[in-house]
């Protein structure tokens, strides 16, 4: 029998603390068009596909749908998309106004594959898809789609009913001209990890005052994305809808129906156990990308070829960041990067918070705190290190500031619905709200970052862009009325969801383009959506952290892919020397974990920008097989090296691990004692110490020198730890470029090195023949992990004899050291173990 398949809501922020006032957001019940949607029940569909306006074209199929009480017309557009997806569009007709259709999301038009009609009768329509062994087939009365492969249903679309899709009408009839839509979807055979009874998850970025776990209320942004995922399939939903959205997710008992059901191969035509999953949103139209794998890798290939892939951020970004609301002053900053130096403890970056502006109007400096901005940018870049300074989008209505003045004569602040510029209430005070959405506006602001513009802005200043849901403390759930005009006089309720993309796309525009389109540009965003990637808190916000969870957090932090240190302005201060000395301690050597694993993480990150991969996973993803990783929640692999297991309960002694794999060996990164997968294992930790795994079979380089900063260890040498298989191999890569430009881009100035060991040889080469880059950097040192004892050791070099290596090996251990190989890094070259 099939084993429980595992849901995953990809990207949907959850929750909201144990203080939010709930009476603030609405719940769907107080939302009229999730209550409308809600209240429509499972039964015969009331649209009728016309299959005599079926038109079949090279890139799509068309077909009027009609609503057999209402005679409402609509049109669904289904094309076939190369790389194994399918994509659904359904809008009315003849509308009385046009429906909303998101732009900028999609990085192009994804390539088709063409349909043909393979067979035909009075109800139904078969279509076969070019790519993949794929057909859809059509059904009129009612309507419904259902996609196969081969002679299996993979999925169905309004089965059972669900879709509706409320038309345009009228002043005078009830619920206005204000319209929604909703489509429901079946997983079967899952048993859901989200299932709720109750409230739907709420797609609605809004600024939440705190949060709860695992609640479905909505929070900063979302990412409107749904996987299904057993031991033999995984299948995804892209629902491509800026304005509000609930996701009904609940399981029943039924048999095989609807749209998004996600099967795996269907056996037998009994009742089988269904998660039904909903979407409900506002307005705009139906366009949903159905993503059909066959494995989570091509999900993740296929949503990446159509939003784009993680941007490469810059070196210094996957450093530490040491935040706070609010740095006092110059003084201050100068301080805490001192305390760095003086307590050996490395960081890349400081931050300032909304105080830091003259009277919170950005882009500017407080004359009496920051008096001389650029003397201490200077400061910082003499240390290698950076300044992030918030930005955020509402702007104060102040008639002798010049961002206000140019934004309200241009015109390009959203608008009331009677035309005159929205105003609303933020940290300024009263404040504009700029009109994102044009492109305008868009390229006005990102100019205001040059230098010319950014008084007191240098290189090393980056971005923080906050607020941007946008957050309107007086407005209903603290964001902007719903009817509120943007460019193309389409209402705040159509594009809420993408505002902060918007904010934050044109932020790291302007940061490109001030310095000519050379500097890669790191921009911090609070609000998100699908795409947001493209453009890309240890200790808590709230409250005073004992020690002890605080240390928990370093260590957890150290291991995640932004590490950054933050808190709000009423806690105490929190940088790492005002610890006692034990803890102290324990902070040093997790931020020496962090920037020792530098070369491996910015590796990841450019792996994640080239191929689409993330870069912190769940377990079920690299053991797709392993019922058991399916529900393991706290711990995560980083790629696929290593497996990191935090310790998040108070005075915990030991903690339960599960390594995954079939025949897998899993290595302890501090003692390299081997442990063979699957299996649990309690494993006893101390305060210093968490569960930190490399995977048999991977190389991962290291920076062995940590320093103040990772401008300081870039050139450094490299070690590399080889984690042997129990087939005796291993491989892994190298990425360097400058850490800071486009040139590994437009140049193709950057190294890509393959290492591999097999044959008790470990082999270095290139992985990109096209690339080249100047490195000093060279190996160090090689440990390699569940080695034997050679009698020799040899390296071998092009155009260069046979030398030598001196070597330690610990038989305890089976580790077995190899010391100053001496080579660099860009040059090929192969270790034997004789």
């Amino acid at each position: 029998s099939w084993a429980s398949l595992a849901l995953a809501c990809l990207g949907v922020c959850l929750g909201i603390t144990f203080a939010v006032d709930r009476s603030n957001f609405k719940t769907c019940e107080e939302s009229s068009f999730c209550k409308r949607q809600r209240s429509i029940r499972p039964g015969l569909s009331p649209y009728r596909a016309l299959l005599d306006t079926l038109q079949l074209g090279p890139d799509d199929l068309t077909v009027h749908l009609i609503h057999e009480v209402t005679k409402v017309l609509l049109v669904l557009e289904l094309q076939g998309l190369q790389k194994n997806m399918t994509r659904i569009r359904i809008d009315e007709l003849e509308p009385r106004r046009p429906r909303y259709r998101v732009p900028d999301v999609l990085v192009a038009d994804p390539p088709t594959a063409r349909l043909s009609i393979s067979g035909r009768d009075d109800n139904s329509v078969e279509l076969t898809v070019a790519e993949g062994p794929y057909k859809i087939i059509l059904t009129a009365r009612p309507f419904r789609l259902d996609l196969l492969e081969d002679r299996s249903l993979l999925l169905s679309v309004n089965a059972r009913g669900l879709m509706e899709f409320e038309h345009q009408r009228a002043r005078r009839v009830p619920f206005s001209d204000k319209v929604s839509l909703t489509l429901g979807s079946i997983w079967d055979k899952i048993k859901n990890l989200f299932s709720r009874g109750g409230e739907p998850y709420r797609l609605y970025n809004l600024d939440v005052f705190q949060y709860e776990l695992d609640n479905p209320m909505a929070l900063y942004g979302s990412v409107p994305v749904l996987l299904a995922h057993n031991p033999h399939r995984d299948l995804g939903i892209f629902w491509l809808n800026a304005a509000e959205t609930w996701v009904d997710i609940s399981s029943n008992t039924a048999g095989k129906t609807l749209f998004g059901k996600m099967l795996d191969y269907l056996q037998g035509s009994g009742e089988t156990p269904q998660t039904d999953v909903r979407w409900m949103s506002e307005s705009g139209i139906i366009d949903v990308f159905l993503m059909l794998g066959p494995s989570v890798f091509d999900i993740f290939r296929q949503y990446a070829s159509l939003t784009g892939t993680l941007a490469l951020p810059p070196l210094f970004s996957l450093g530490y960041h040491q935040s706070r609301w609010n740095y006092r002053d110059e003084a201050d900053v100068l301080e805490v990067d001192q305390g760095f130096d003086d307590h050996n403890l490395p960081c890349d970056v400081i931050w300032l918070d909304i105080e830091h502006a003259d009277g919170k109007r950005y882009f500017t400096w407080d004359p009496s705190r920051f008096p001389q901005p650029l003397t201490m940018l200077e400061h910082l870049a003499s240390k290698r290190r950076k300044l992030v300074a918030i930005v955020d989008p509402h702007i104060k209505v102040d008639s002798g500031y010049r961002v206000h003045e140019e934004l309200r004569n241009q015109g390009l602040y959203v608008k009331t619905r009677d035309g005159s510029d929205y105003e609303g209430w933020c940290w300024p005070g009263s404040a504009g709200y700029p009109d994102f959405t044009n492109p305008t506006m868009r390229a006005w602001w990102a100019n205001m970052f040059s230098f010319d513009n950014y008084e007191g802005s240098a290189p090393n200043l980056y971005v923080w862009n906050d607020m941007n849901e946008p957050s309107v403390f007086n407005g209903p759930e603290v964001t902007m009325l719903k009817d509120a005009q943007h460019y193309g006089g389409w209402e705040h309720r159509d594009i809420h969801n993408i505002y902060g993309f918007y904010v934050h796309m044109a932020t790291a525009n302007g940061l490109i383009q001030r310095s000519g389109g050379i500097e890669r540009p790191f921009v911090l965003s609070r609000a998100f959506f699908a795409g947001s990637q493209r453009f890309a808190d240890v200790g808590g916000f709230f409250k005073n952290p004992e020690p002890e969870l605080l240390v928990r957090w370093y260590q957890m932090g150290a291991y995640q892919p932004f590490f950054r240190a933050h808190a709000h302005l009423d806690t105490g201060r929190r940088e790492p020397w005002l610890l006692p000395s034990q803890h102290q301690e324990i902070i040093r050597d997790a931020l020496g974990q962090r920037y020792s694993l530098l070369p491996f993480w910015y590796t990841l990150f450019y792996q994640a920008h080239r191929e689409g991969f993330p870069v912190m996973r769940p377990l079920w993803v690299q053991y797709p097989q392993d019922v058991t990783t399916f529900s393991i929640d706290d711990q995560f692999l980083l790629g696929d090296a290593l497996l990191v297991h935090p310790v998040s309960d108070a005075g915990a002694h030991g903690v339960q691990v599960y390594l995954p794999g079939q025949g897998e060996v899993w290595y302890d990164i501090h003692s390299y004692q081997k442990h063979h997968g699957p299996q649990t294992l309690y494993l006893p930790v101390t305060l210093s110490s968490i569960p930190v795994f490399q995977r048999g079979g991977t190389i991962v380089p290291r920076w062995m020198r940590v320093r103040r900063s990772s401008d300081c260890m870039k050139d450094d040498p490299i070690t590399l730890f080889v984690a042997l298989s129990p087939q005796g191999t291993a491989q892994g890569h190298l990425f360097l470029d400058d850490g800071h430009t486009f040139n590994y881009q437009t140049r193709h100035e950057f190294l890509l090195r393959h290492f591999s060991f097999s044959g008790n040889t470990l082999v270095s080469s290139s992985a990109d023949p096209k690339s080249h880059f100047e490195t000093p950097v060279w190996v160090e040192r090689v440990v390699i992990m569940g080695a034997g004892k050679p009698a020799a050791v040899v390296l071998q070099t092009k155009g260069s004899p046979e030398n030598r290596l001196s070597f330690q090996y610990d038989p305890e251990t089976s580790v077995l050291t190899l010391r100053k190989p001496g080579v660099s890094v860009s040059s090929d070259w192969s270790i034997h173990l004789r």
